[in-house]
């Protein structure tokens, strides 16, 4: 039986990391409020989720538990227009490289953002236990002692607060829990911060049937040459998006004549020719994000009862990987699991349980960052040898399926890093 931890919950934030959040809050209190400061009705990318124009891919893990939370949600994502990949049909490149393709794997789906959050919020909205108030903003946490008690929010009706058992900070990098921790007392969280200055430009291309064979996602990694990299993405819609990004400072251009010279520097020729000869769709939309920032919550001796943390507002990666969905569900089972064993000592217990599920996400991004620049003194060690021992990964995998299947499974957070260290892996890594 689930054990019951209280009355009232409030999830800050409606973003896949606060909807799955939300899913999971309704197994152990009786209220659930979810709380944005953006309308949820608009139909495309949203103020809030900067990003929501540019490729997302929906990773195989992530896929696994949305559909262990919302059952039969992979079915409706795909019946509604979304595209399964498996590693068989992804066109991956890196180190000018084309890996091998395993003949089978586990499947993720290629969507649009707002389509995924969409669907979820439709999900989310059927619950009983849910009520969502868009078009509200977020003015701080209430407190009594050391403890947060709720939280006060400002809408067209004026200020009012709202009591709680427990608040989630889901509300993305703008998430304000050090601020609050510093008002009530509480040490920041340490952050670990890893400069990537990388800017993106997106257009949506329609093609020809059968202009791209065989492929439904051509993944080019960023080049320590020419710090370019790039993503084509099959989605809803008979669409495609075209995703062009630059590392350390280089921007893609928003130009549409510039940023077709760019798609023939970095796509292959016939991928290349496919974006040139397809009907473009809309403006070319750009975005940048200066840094990587994870916030080491788990490192504080003192956290306040009633407050939790997840999605962005922990830890936020180069989106460039494709991470960021599918961590916000990892976060999303570390507190479901945590809750299970009820809500004492919560908020150690489950920061603690994040940090193990985010080390190996965070160490794979930021390692294939600093490999592609000089970093000063955040080049470690630890990071040259297994930027080393990755580059040889990646030659091997362009002739051998099994190493490439072995670096998907754990770029997909189906495996941990540890599988990429295993004598047959390293056998054939070695021997390629």
């Amino acid at each position: 039986m689930t054990p019951r931890a209280g009355d009232h919950a409030i999830v800050l934030g409606a973003g896949i990391g606060g909807l799955l959040a939300a899913r999971v809050l309704t197994d152990f209190y009786d209220r659930v409020t979810l709380v944005e400061r953006d309308a949820l009705a608009v139909d495309g990318p949203r103020k809030g989720v900067p990003q929501g124009f540019h490729a997302h891919s929906l990773l195989a893990r992530g896929l696994q538990i949305m559909e262990e939370l919302f059952p039969g949600v992979t079915e409706e994502l795909l019946a509604a227009g979304a595209v399964p990949y498996a590693a068989a049909q992804v066109r991956m490149i890196m180190g000018g490289l084309e890996f091998a393709r395993a003949p089978a794997g586990d499947i993720g789906v290629s969507a649009t953002r707002p389509f995924l959050e969409g669907h979820l919020l439709r999900r989310v909205r059927a619950l009983d236990r849910v009520a969502i108030e868009d078009g509200v903003q977020v003015t701080g946490v209430l407190t009594r002692g050391d403890e947060v008690v709720g939280a006060s929010v400002a809408g067209p009706d004026g200020e009012r607060e709202l009591p709680a058992d427990l608040v989630i900070d889901a509300m993305g990098r703008g998430g304000r829990t050090p601020a609050w921790l510093e008002a009530l007392g509480f040490d920041r969280p340490e952050e670990d911060t890893i400069r990537v200055e990388v800017a993106y430009a997106t257009r949506y291309v329609r093609f020809p049937d059968g202009a791209v064979e065989g492929d439904r996602m051509v993944l080019v990694g960023t080049s320590p040459e020419t710090l370019k990299g790039a993503a084509l993405c099959e989605v809803e819609g008979g669409r495609w998006l075209v995703t062009l990004g630059g590392s350390a400072g280089v921007r893609p251009p928003a130009d549409p004549e510039d940023f077709l010279a760019w798609v023939d520097e970095v796509l292959p020729p016939d991928v290349a020719a496919a974006v040139r000869d397809g009907e473009a769709l809309g403006e070319i939309g750009v975005a940048r994000m200066p840094t990587s920032v994870r916030r080491r919550y788990e490192r504080l001796g003192r956290f306040p009862k009633g407050l939790l943390v997840t999605g962005d507002a922990i830890c936020h990666f180069n989106p460039i990987y494709g991470q960021g969905m599918s961590v916000g569900a990892l976060d999303a089972l570390a507190l479901r699991d945590c809750l299970r064993e009820g809500t004492r000592d919560l908020a150690g217990r489950y920061f603690t349980a994040v940090a193990k599920a985010l080390d190996p996400p965070w160490q794979l991004s930021t390692g294939a960052d600093l490999a592609l620049r000089e970093a000063g003194n955040q080049k470690t060690v630890a990071s040259r040898v297994l930027n080393a021992y990755l580059g040889r990964m990646r030659r091997a995998a362009a002739r051998d399926w099994r190493v490439a299947e072995a670096f998907t499974r754990v770029t997909g957070l189906i495996d941990p890093p540890s599988a990429l260290a295993r004598p047959a892996v390293i056998w054939r890594t070695l021997r390629g």
